[in-house]
């Protein structure tokens, strides 16, 4: 039977080695590795017939890469989060990853605490920015949404407590502990980030978080 306070990972990338070390990297975590693939098509089976809480998506697959992966998987009914995997050199694969709705962005090869923290507030419902590709993930960003001045206008039109809650959303936090924090109920919370996603326009909290960073929210 399925323990609902056990996060199930599905780990997707095409060397073996790469997904065994995240296999015992996760168990420390007391993460659940539910599935590994080594390519997007795999993944998006996986996904429908495992239901992982959370995808660890290489960005750079042969076959079916990682950002189609997640653009296919993301629009699955119930989708779990995909937490893209990348290097120092994959602009083009981030851009793709960004596009099709990827929750977060680490990189290839950060410190095992570093994945841990990633995949628990991915699998939470934060996003993730791993600070080494936030430049990158940024330069990226400015090319789809416009410069700067667009997204001060934008900012202009969100509430004080919209503001609060992106800049909470920035740092990482989850839904829950936006609520705890603002001493709102998860609903509630629910609601002003739809109402800021809208205004921004934005699709996703990792839109949302690049947003924050670009406009110095945070």
């Amino acid at each position: 039977m399925r323990d609902p306070h056990v996060i199930r990972v599905l780990v997707v990338d095409d060397q073996q080695l790469v997904r065994t070390g995240l296999r015992a990297v996760l168990a420390e975590g007391g993460l659940e590795v539910v599935g590994e693939c080594e390519d997007g098509v795999q993944a998006v089976e996986a996904v429908r017939r495992l239901r992982p809480d959370v995808v660890l998506m290489d960005v750079r697959m042969r076959g079916m890469n990682g950002p189609e992966a997640t653009r296919r998987i993301r629009e699955l009914s119930e989708a779990p989060p995909v937490l893209a995997l990348t290097t120092y050199d994959d602009d083009d694969t981030l851009e793709g990853s960004l596009t099709a709705g990827a929750a977060g962005f680490l990189l290839k090869g950060a410190p095992g605490e570093e994945i841990i923290r990633a995949t628990r507030s991915v699998a939470a419902g934060a996003g993730w920015l791993d600070p080494t590709v936030a430049e990158r993930v940024l330069r990226v960003y400015r090319g789809r949404v416009g410069g700067r001045r667009d997204g001060a206008a934008q900012l202009a039109q969100l509430t004080a407590r919209e503001l609060e809650v992106l800049k909470l959303i920035a740092l990482g936090m989850s839904n829950d502990e936006i609520a705890g924090k603002l001493f709102l109920t998860e609903a509630t919370v629910k609601t002003h980030i739809n109402r800021l996603l809208s205004k921004l326009e934005v699709r996703d909290r990792a839109q949302a978080i690049v947003f924050a960073y670009q406009q110095g929210v945070v």
